[in-house]
């Protein structure tokens, strides 16, 4: 949307600074947060540019600045170094503070393309079978009906290092402890080495688990520069000669949202980063486990100082909730006190399913069908996205798509949302107060059968295609954005 046009917001703030009372700062801010909430300056509205408006309303920058924050920390803007302030969407606002939802109630009419998922299979049947076969061994059952030492049974643990092997590790069992699932893994992991007051680097865009997590234990996320690779190592260097960070978190493999992959120099050299400044590594290779070609994890460059977290969610069952830690001996009795500061134990009977699974061979079948799965539909609406810039990666559920200028992907979002077309924009993602790159994730494993996928593509890229551009005052050139040079990665 477009910028309010210049003399109107001149003369409403000239207004409330002669009448009302109190810091001008305030004043400001009490005047714009009223334009907002009685839709004179509706959602997407660009605020003006803070000296500009210090200029023509005679304050100074500060001002106008201590205003601007005055409003985010009442959710009503959200502003971005290099992009601008925007009064917020109520989705922004919901992005902001309840980070992505792990289950959606949707009717059909509804198609949700904003979840990367585990796409239910032969798992559903498989359950049921283990299930009947468990409930003959009594013994066995006593057991999972009790306590279990934190860092689970020595078999899970045997089983989750065998699983690590589909991250190219070599674990043993004795550096493993089972959790409830990849998110509890993190959590424990930033309990266990994080402390009140210290920050964690991470890449600019990440997972909203880590953005989540971040806001409920109090520490600050600061964003590192990424590339075509991923994170990139001079400024992950620079970050750590200028913050007080203990620890670095990222996705190498198949990284969420941008779906890059870093090679195994770049691995090496962000291990060596991470030397140098004394960082703990948090691996998260949950997406990675359905690359069938990639490098060995960062846990194999820097072992001493890296927590790799595996799971079944993406690959196996989500509902299972299973999940690994392949730590330092010298953290993991740390690691094992936040396991029982959270949640005591891993659930037992969770573990034993996945680990018979693992043992047999079941797992790895049902991750082989889950790649598979993905290449399928992929296959089904890539040829959909012909005319849009986009990234993606062969084994990778979604797509990463490029929205062009002068357009927010929230707003995209919000459009789409009104066609009953779920997808989550690049705010979702965003760490710290960069510049957001303007992309949208959408993915091929939440929809529920083929023709609601392809329906949810064929809208999806019809919009984006439609799409005129315009100038910030909202005025179209006559021209579609596809006419621009597009590459695909």
């Amino acid at each position: 949307m477009g910028v309010n046009k210049n003399n109107d917001m001149v003369s409403f703030i000239c207004d409330v600074l002669a009448t009302e009372s109190g810091p001008k700062y305030r004043r400001l801010a009490l005047g714009i947060e009223r334009e907002i909430r009685e839709g004179r300056l509706p959602t997407g509205t660009k605020l003006p540019a803070h000296r500009l408006l210090a200029d023509q309303v005679h304050l100074t920058a500060g001002t106008i600045s201590r205003a601007y924050q005055e409003l985010e920390r009442l959710g009503l803007v959200s502003s971005r170094v290099g992009d601008g302030t925007y009064v917020k969407m109520a989705e922004e606002n919901a992005v902001a503070e309840e980070g992505f939802r792990n289950a959606l109630n949707l009717d059909d009419s509804v198609i949700d393309l904003s979840r990367n998922k585990h796409i239910q299979g032969r798992n559903v049947g498989l359950l049921g079978n283990t299930l009947a076969e468990m409930a003959s061994q009594l013994g066995m059952v006593a057991e999972l009906c009790d306590y279990t030492q934190e860092g689970g049974l020595y078999r899970h643990r045997e089983a989750g290092a065998l699983w690590f092997w589909h991250s190219q590790v070599e674990a043993k069992p004795e550096q493993v402890i089972c959790t409830n699932g990849a998110q509890h893994a993190l959590m424990s992991c930033l309990l266990a080495i994080v402390r009140s007051g210290e920050s964690v680097a991470t890449e600019q865009l990440s997972y909203p688990g880590l953005i989540s997590a971040s806001r409920l234990l109090g520490f600050r996320s600061v964003g590192v520069d990424i590339d075509e690779q991923g994170l990139v190592p001079e400024s992950l260097d620079d970050v750590c000669s200028n913050n007080r960070i203990s620890a670095l978190y990222c996705t190498p493999t198949l990284q969420n949202p941008t779906t890059s992959i870093m090679s195994a120099e770049r691995r090496e050299a962000v291990a060596t980063v991470c030397r140098k400044h004394n960082l703990i590594i948090i691996e998260d290779d949950a997406h990675g486990l359905l690359a069938s070609e990639r490098p060995p994890a960062l846990q194999v460059f820097a072992p001493e100082r890296t927590l790799l977290i595996s799971s079944l969610s993406k690959a196996v069952s989500a509902g299972l909730r299973v999940g690994y830690i392949y730590a330092p001996e010298a953290l993991w009795h740390r690691l094992a006190a936040a396991i029982r500061a959270s949640c005591w134990m891993a659930t037992p009977l969770s573990l034993e399913i996945a680990s018979n699974w693992i043992l047999d061979g079941t797992a790895s079948h049902l991750r082989c069908q889950q790649i598979e799965e993905v290449r399928r539909r992929k296959a089904l609406v890539e040829p959909l996205l012909n005319d849009l810039n986009y990234q993606s990666k062969r084994d990778c559920s979604h797509f990463w798509i490029e929205i062009p200028e002068p357009f927010r992907a929230i707003e995209i979002e919000e459009q789409l949302r009104q066609k009953q077309i779920l997808v989550k924009s690049s705010e979702s993602f965003a760490v710290g107060r960069k510049a957001v790159p303007q992309f949208i994730r959408a993915s091929v494993s939440s929809a529920r059968w083929d023709e609601q996928l392809n329906q949810g593509f064929q809208t999806l890229a019809a919009a984006l295609n439609d799409l005129p551009r315009e100038d910030l005052m909202g005025r179209p050139d006559g021209q579609s954005w596809r006419q621009r040079p597009l590459g695909k990665h």
